[in-house]
């Protein structure tokens, strides 16, 4: 995800829609290795990584038991430092989603959400808004300002929050403990789940999931980002609907890194997914 101080769509999608998305892609790599051993893009499928995307540092998924490639569908999260993104292309290369950043706190906006909902729309990429959580203002004030900057539109995804630590911010030092923070998150949820009529997906990085103890957060739906190995290695036992799977991905349409994204199921359950959980 796009970090402090930093980071929607009527879509009519049949399955023969999302068979051709899927069809026409999957998702890429990301990667820290000990000792780099830099992938050439015609070897990206051969270790895991689904050819229509690319990546700038990749690990080698072929040393893992389940691999990126093994998901059909696939999409992006991106903010403003993704500039203008051309959704045509992105979405005959195999982006069949994209959330973007639109608000971080109580009155930080992104402006690329503005200028990139409208064009996934058009494209036919379902697309969702996201906000980062800024833990010096409640999350009242939080809900408010998200509902504030992104309408309420038949066929957007649902919500996405954004938990992590503020680690680079440079007004909020504030680490509540677990307690508080799933108390923090269960009404911010709240309030945007009344709003929008479907609850919030909640992304979360293995250190905040693990300190924060979210496996007690029964009822909601996360995105794990796990870029160095499946999240069944980072977070055990845990259920997930989306994997963040590179913070430095290629994709085209994209310009520069972007993350990629793999949702849990096959083209049949992400068609079902959908229907249940846009926007009506």
């Amino acid at each position: 995800m796009t970090r402090p101080i930093r980071r929607r769509a009527a879509v009519t999608l049949s399955l023969c829609a999302v068979l051709v998305l899927a069809a026409c892609g999957s998702s890429s790599t990301r990667g820290r290795m000990a000792n780099p051993r830099p992938l050439l893009p015609e070897n990206y499928q051969a270790a895991g990584i689904p050819s229509q995307f690319g990546d700038t540092d990749p690990i080698d998924w072929t040393e893992h038991d389940i691999r990126p490639s093994a998901y059909p569908v696939h999409g992006i999260d991106a903010s403003r430092y993704q500039g203008d993104i051309d959704f045509a292309t992105a979405r005959a290369n195999g982006v069949n989603f994209a959330w973007l950043k639109v608000t971080e706190g109580g009155d930080h906006l992104d402006p690329g959400f503005e200028i990139n909902a409208p064009r996934a729309r058009a494209a036919g990429v379902p697309v969702g808004g996201y906000h980062f959580y800024y833990f010096c203002r409640t999350p009242a004030e939080q809900a408010r300002w998200f509902i504030k900057n992104v309408p309420r539109v038949a066929g957007d995804l649902p919500p996405m929050l954004d938990m992590e630590w503020n680690h680079q911010s440079r007004t909020c030092n504030r680490r509540p403990d677990a307690e508080t923070v799933r108390d923090e998150i269960r009404q911010y949820a709240a309030i945007v789940t009344s709003h929008y009529g479907t609850p919030p997906v909640i992304y979360v990085t293995p250190d905040f999931y693990a300190e924060n103890e979210l496996g007690k957060l029964a009822g909601y739906e996360f995105w794990l980002r796990s870029v160095a190995a499946h999240p069944s290695e980072r977070y055990p036992d845990e259920r997930w609907t989306f994997w963040q799977y590179s913070g430095t991905g290629v994709a085209k349409g994209v310009k520069g890194n972007v993350d990629l994204n793999a949702f849990a199921g096959s083209v049949e359950s992400w068609v079902g997914w959908l229907t249940g959980r846009r926007q009506q």
